[in-house]
């Protein structure tokens, strides 16, 4: 730690998950336990060259969150089960490239159990709603856009509460709250200088998310968006301050 931290510069907490990540790598560590609702799934890799046969592509082991318990169960009931379905879809695709991989609309139908014409006219619902699909003919196709969470903190920077945003997406205010509370977090790592690769790790989410999110942060740099993003992030430090104070 002492090494990390004061001959390579390395925050304290950035020394801790590196040392944890060598620990794994060199003495081995027990694949994690699936959670309720989580499937595993063999994909291609990220930066898999397209067009090869499937025999010919490399492909990776990554965790899918088929069910998401409660925010699902709100997400069916306030738009039944086309709108879960474009939901769970859109999650996918993100989980896939927070782990370095792409999933095909063919893999999507295996992992929710539907056809795959009943895929490909979700995907074309999303996308005439404006909503980007990372599938693998997008990444390598017409380049990157911005996934559901970035569009979704893109709305909420410029005004819209959960329920709007809910309303627009089809997804739980409660999944919405979790997006917003982690690109705070983002940011405020951001503004202390932290690189973008240390915010994956102090996080733990995936590089691409964190690149999608400080884009955003980016493009909205106006001043009611600055005014809105300011006030939660005092709020977030008063909270925390008050914590403190407890104990």
């Amino acid at each position: 730690m002492q090494v990390l931290e004061h001959e390579f510069h390395f925050a304290p907490k950035v020394a801790q998950v590196i040392l944890q990540e060598a620990e794994a790598v060199l003495l081995g560590s027990d694949e994690p336990a699936l959670r309720a609702g989580q499937v595993r799934a063999i994909l291609a890799q990220r930066q898999a060259g397209h067009g090869r046969a499937v025999r010919d592509t490399e492909t990776t082991e990554v965790t899918w969150t088929i069910d998401a318990g409660a925010e699902d169960r709100q997400v069916w009931q306030q738009h039944g089960p086309a709108g879960l379905r474009r939901v769970r879809i859109q999650r996918l695709l993100v989980e896939a490239l927070e782990q370095d991989a792409v999933a095909t609309q063919e893999d999507l139908a295996r992992a929710l159990n539907t056809s795959l014409r009943t895929i490909k006219r979700d995907c074309r619902a999303l996308q005439a709603e404006g909503v980007y699909l990372p599938t693998r003919g997008n990444l390598h196709g017409i380049g990157r856009g911005q996934t559901h969470k970035a569009q979704i903190i893109g709305r909420w920077l410029r005004g819209e509460t959960y329920d709007q945003i809910a309303l627009h997406t089809h997804h739980s205010p409660v999944s919405i709250r979790r997006y917003v509370q982690a690109f705070l977090r983002l940011v405020e790592l951001h503004r202390q200088g932290f690189s973008a690769n240390h915010i994956a790790l102090l996080l733990q989410i995936g590089l691409p998310l964190v690149q999608d999110y400080l884009a955003v942060y980016e493009q909205n740099d106006q001043p009611d968006c600055r005014q809105r993003l300011q006030d939660q992030l005092q709020r977030v430090a008063n909270g925390l301050s008050a914590k403190k104070g407890a104990r």
